[in-house]
C-alpha cells in the first residue's frame, strides 16, 4: 500500500475546520478576483483585521491558500463521507462515492473560477504536475474502497482510474459521461465502475 501523502494526513487529521472569518474571507477574495489578483491587504480588510495580524497568522499568501485549499479538502472529504451514510448496501456506497467524488470536483466554484481566469496558475498543476493531487486522490479513494469490499482486487489501482477519471471530467466536462445528472452519473457508475472494482 503506497504512503500516505502529507496533506492528506492534514486534511483527514482532523474535522472540517470552522468557519473562520479569515479563511472565509480569503475564499471570497480568490472567488470574486482570482488568487492572483488577490492582496493579503483585500483579505485583511474583509476579515476586519489589519495587514499586521493577518501576517501573525499567516507568514505569506502561500500560507493563506494552502489553509483555505485544506478547508476546502476537509468540506469534501466530510461531504462524501456524509453522503456515503444516507445509502446502505457496499455497491450502492461505492456508487454514491463515485458521483459525489466526481459531482464535487467539477463543480468546485473556486476550481471553476480559476480554470477560467488563471488557467496559467492552476493548469500545470492538473495536468503535467499532477501526480501529488492524484497520490491524494488515489489514496483517499483506496481506503474507502477497502471499508466497503475485501476481494482482492487492486484499490489502489482502481482508485487512480477513479482519481484520473475525476480530474479529467473536472478539467473537461463536455462529453457522453455525465457528470450534472446524478442518477445519470449513478447509472454510469453500475454500467462501468462495479464491474471493475467486483473484478468480473
Amino acid at each position: 500500500m503506497p504512503p500516505v501523502p502529507p496533506i492528506l494526513q492534514r486534511i483527514l487529521a482532523q474535522p472540517p475546520a470552522d468557519s473562520g472569518k479569515v479563511l472565509d474571507s480569503a475564499l471570497s477574495a480568490f472567488l470574486d478576483f482570482g488568487i492572483k489578483r488577490t492582496s493579503m491587504g483585500e483579505i485583511a480588510r474583509r476579515a476586519g483585521i489589519s495587514p499586521a495580524t493577518l501576517y501573525r497568522r499567516f507568514e505569506s499568501k502561500n500560507d493563506l491558500v494552502e489553509a483555505v485549499t485544506v478547508r476546502e479538502a476537509q468540506r469534501f472529504v466530510s461531504k462524501i463521507d456524509n453522503r456515503v451514510r444516507t445509502v446502505t448496501g457496499s455497491e450502492d456506497q461505492l456508487v454514491e462515492i463515485f458521483v459525489a467524488f466526481i459531482s464535487a470536483i467539477a463543480g468546485n466554484p473556486l476550481l471553476i473560477r480559476l480554470l477560467r481566469t488563471e488557467p496559467d496558475l492552476v493548469l500545470p498543476r492538473l495536468t503535467t504536475e499532477a501526480g501529488p493531487i492524484l497520490a491524494v486522490g488515489r489514496t483517499y479513494l483506496a481506503a474507502k474502497l477497502r471499508e466497503l469490499n475485501d476481494s482482492e482486487i487492486d484499490f489502489d489501482l482502481v482508485a487512480e482510474i477513479m482519481a484520473r477519471l475525476a480530474l479529467s471530467l473536472a478539467l473537461t466536462p463536455d462529453g457522453l459521461i455525465p457528470i450534472q445528472d446524478e442518477a445519470a452519473g449513478r447509472e454510469f457508475a453500475r454500467r462501468t465502475l462495479l464491474p471493475m472494482v467486483s473484478g468480473h
